[in-house]
């Protein structure tokens, strides 16, 4: 099939990739109203059209974090990203790299801090769980140093993790378990088996090997489960931030009033994000909750966001309420899971043209001076109330 949206890539990326695999990336929590949301919200938002505008010679290029790229657009952490697709988050990092974007490695990817390190010489940012194991957290956050990241993204909204129904319907574990569901899963997706035999990286790799008496699958489920640390608060970002020595972003952020307290804790950025929904169930989505964070907060620090995106046009849009970087998962998994490297490119690209060309439509050439003046305002009202 000839791919010209995000939703093409999806659809190729469940063919190849067995259900329990694509299934992880693609749902959310409980009744998956929130995932639900986060496209949905997107579309009640209309763009305000303008002609008769010069809009030849239009740029993307913006800055993060103090930084220059090629557009607003950045690598959401994801976990078992190279399960999709051999060494998946060491392509996608050099697509990100070639194409002048941050990539965003997970604390449970398949592929390593150090793997991801390896190829690629552009400053990849790190995102952290802190754990119960607190030898275990310094580690990734001297490793990650040591690896030259360009930003560390704590993740503030998994202290508690959430029931994701379809996880459970489609058996997903680790180790896997053996049953006639799961046998029949890897039968029926006889190529991804054969490519994934390509690889030695089909474990956790900055956990295994890594954590105290962690050494292979059998022994991480145990750990994984106990880890999840329920006291982080925001106190615990001055202990970090002073290991670190960089740019920390906090994740995870939806209240105002949270905002506020990421910025008071000493935050270069936030990203507003509901955990692409897989968290808190009945949660707003993160374009509903963008713009009253970005008034809270926005004259102060760096305000981002993740969940939902599934276009160039939500990408505008979210940059339009403020927004300076624009986080995307699922449309890079949906390319990694299709065609690796390639469908990462795609989706990349597909993303770009489509700003682009929303972009001059709405008669910006410059992607710095969009705002809310490019928004039909009154198709907020129902949005942000």
């Amino acid at each position: 099939m000839k791919v010209l949206e995000i939703n093409d890539l999806k659809i190729l990326a469940q063919r190849r990739v067995p259900r329990m695999i694509f299934g992880y990336a693609d749902s959310g929590s409980f009744t998956e109203s929130t995932y639900r949301a986060n496209e949905d919200d997107f579309q009640k938002i209309k763009l305000r059209q303008r002609v008769g505008k010069d809009i030849s010679g239009r740029s993307l290029r913006t800055t993060m974090l103090g930084q220059d790229y090629a557009m607003p657009l950045a690598i959401s952490p994801t976990g078992s990203a190279g399960m999709n697709y051999p060494d998946g988050e060491m392509l996608a990092a050099k697509v990100c790299e070639t194409m002048g974007i941050p990539y965003t490695l997970s604390t449970m990817s398949i592929c390593s801090i150090e793997d991801v390190a390896s190829v690629t010489k552009a400053p990849f940012w790190f995102q952290l769980y802190v754990t119960k194991d607190l030898d275990f957290t310094y580690g990734l956050i001297d490793r990650a140093k040591a690896a030259g990241c360009g930003a560390l993204v704590l993740t503030l909204d998994l202290t508690v993790l959430g029931q994701r129904h379809k996880d459970l319907r489609n058996q997903l574990s680790a180790p896997l378990k053996i049953t006639p569901s799961t046998v029949m899963q890897f039968a029926t997706r006889p190529r991804w088996c054969l490519d994934m035999l390509t690889t030695k990286r089909r474990t956790f790799g900055n956990v295994v090997g890594h954590a105290k008496d962690v050494t292979d699958l059998g022994t991480l489920a145990s750990w994984t489960e106990a880890q999840f640390d329920p006291s982080l608060s925001f106190k615990d970002v001055e202990w970090i931030k002073k290991r670190w020595g960089g740019k920390i972003i906090l994740k995870g952020i939806l209240d105002p009033e949270d905002a506020q307290a990421a910025y008071d804790a000493g935050a270069d950025a936030i990203v507003v994000s509901n955990h692409g929904g897989r968290q808190l169930d009945g949660a707003p989505s993160s374009i509903a909750s963008l713009p009253k964070v970005v008034d809270a907060v926005g004259s102060k620090l760096e305000v981002h966001m993740d969940s939902g995106v599934r276009s160039g046009q939500d990408v505008f849009k979210a940059r339009a309420l403020g927004a300076q970087g624009v986080f995307i998962g699922r449309p890079y998994l949906y390319g990694l899971g299709a065609m690796g490297k390639k469908g990462v490119e795609l989706a990349l690209k597909i993303i770009r043209k489509e700003l682009d060309i929303t972009m001059g439509l709405c008669g910006e050439t410059d992607i710095n001076d969009v705002g809310r003046h490019n928004l039909i305002e009154k198709s907020l009202d129902s949005l942000i109330a």
